[in-house]
């Protein structure tokens, strides 16, 4: 029984340790998953891209569908760092988003580059940098 104990112990810490992997030494801002979210609930309160939250945990698949409770995320690398979004309504399209930002569609589109030029996979709830000028993401 107490063998049985250990190796869940053991089993948990292994998971939480593989969960919870090293920051980026240049990690601008961090966040750690908690039950409920999604990358587009993190990214709307903590002010984070969908792109941005991808391209800085290349662990994270592309639908986000693999976050797990307790793991460890880097929001953004210093000098890379985009906080101004947008969180994508009914209705919206890219031309749309930049001229109410007032940047241009082609900042809009550097600054997110999971968004195609057509700007035919653009979600309702994504969130999405606005900022004026374009982040250069290395």
């Amino acid at each position: 029984m107490f063998a049985t104990v250990q190796l869940i112990a053991l089993t948990l810490v292994v998971a939480v340790s593989a969960a919870s992997a090293a920051l980026p030494i240049d990690c601008a801002r961090n966040y750690t998953v908690a039950s409920g979210d999604t990358c587009n609930t993190i990214g709307a309160a903590e002010k984070v891209s969908l792109f941005q939250l991808l391209h800085v945990n290349p662990e994270i698949d592309a639908n986000c569908s693999d976050l797990s409770i307790g793991e460890d995320l880097c929001l953004g690398r210093k000098g890379q760092d985009c906080t101004d979004v947008y969180v994508v309504q009914s209705g919206d399209f890219c031309a749309k988003i930049a001229q109410t930002a007032g940047i241009p569609l082609d900042t809009l589109l550097a600054n997110n580059g999971n968004i195609n030029s057509a700007c035919s996979n653009l979600g309702v709830g994504e969130v999405v940098c606005i900022a004026k000028e374009v982040i250069k993401y290395t």
